[in-house]
């Protein structure tokens, strides 16, 4: 059985149609790519997912579970985190209590707390340095290591990344997908929505190319980085 299972998802703003009958699977322990141009609707699946957008029509399932109508705080409490497109860090608090926001909804303890403040900080050094500076006078790459941060203190069984490279140098974009490298392999399984199609086909296990609100190829993400469709369209090659 699949962790995350999409089937038939329809969404719509207003009249017009976002998502027109998208199905997809996501695997424990897998890196799934969602790869498409702007107005695909990579955004509005995550969303839809997390449970801030309501689908018109369509289920989706998570551990067995289906979360299509429950709230939002409910499927994060459930092991979903999404860190979002342009990264939203509370500008006016410390890294640390960004950090501390992320771990709100947890009843763990404050043992099972600290342990995880411990592994972002080995995870992400950067954080620890600036622990008691403003999130709002980081970089955009730091900005981005808060955000993943943030959602992994919720302690997620799988992370939903939404342009995790966006603004940033190629550098930083290094950086930023080998940390989602060891977070998936720390056992966070990834569905990553990234418009570096390159860099996304380089680090999933499978992937699904969206062209207007729907699924017009998916497949293992080697053999689509080897598709001509695919490298035409989206990695920049004849």
């Amino acid at each position: 059985m699949a962790m995350l299972e999409v089937k038939d998802l329809h969404v719509y703003y207003g009249v017009i149609q976002a998502l027109k009958g998208i199905s997809f699977e996501v695997n424990e322990g897998e890196v799934i790519a969602l790869i498409g141009a702007n107005g695909a609707g990579k955004t509005t699946i995550l969303h839809t997912i997390s449970g801030l957008i309501a689908p018109k029509k369509g289920s989706i399932t998570f551990e067995g579970q289906e979360i299509t109508k429950i709230p939002a705080h409910k499927i994060v409490e459930n092991g979903l985190a999404q860190v979002p497109e342009g990264r939203r860090v509370f500008s006016g608090l410390t890294v640390q209590q960004n950090l501390q926001m992320g771990a709100y909804t947890r009843r763990d303890g404050k043992e099972a707390i600290q342990n995880d403040f411990d592994m972002v900080f080995d995870l992400l050094p950067r954080l620890k340095e600036r622990r008691n500076q403003p999130a709002g006078t980081l970089s955009g790459g730091e900005q981005q290591m808060l955000a993943m941060g943030r959602a992994l203190m919720c302690k997620p069984k799988m992370l939903l990344l939404d342009e995790p490279s966006m603004g940033l140098s190629p550098l930083l974009v290094k950086e930023i997908f080998k940390i989602i490298r060891q977070v998936n392999r720390n056992g966070v399984t990834v569905l990553l929505v990234e418009q570096n199609a390159k860099m996304a086909l380089e680090i999933a296990n499978r992937a699904y190319v969206l062209e207007t609100g729907t699924i017009k190829m998916e497949g293992e993400a080697t053999e689509l980085a080897n598709n001509i469709e695919v490298r035409k369209a989206y990695l920049g090659c004849e």
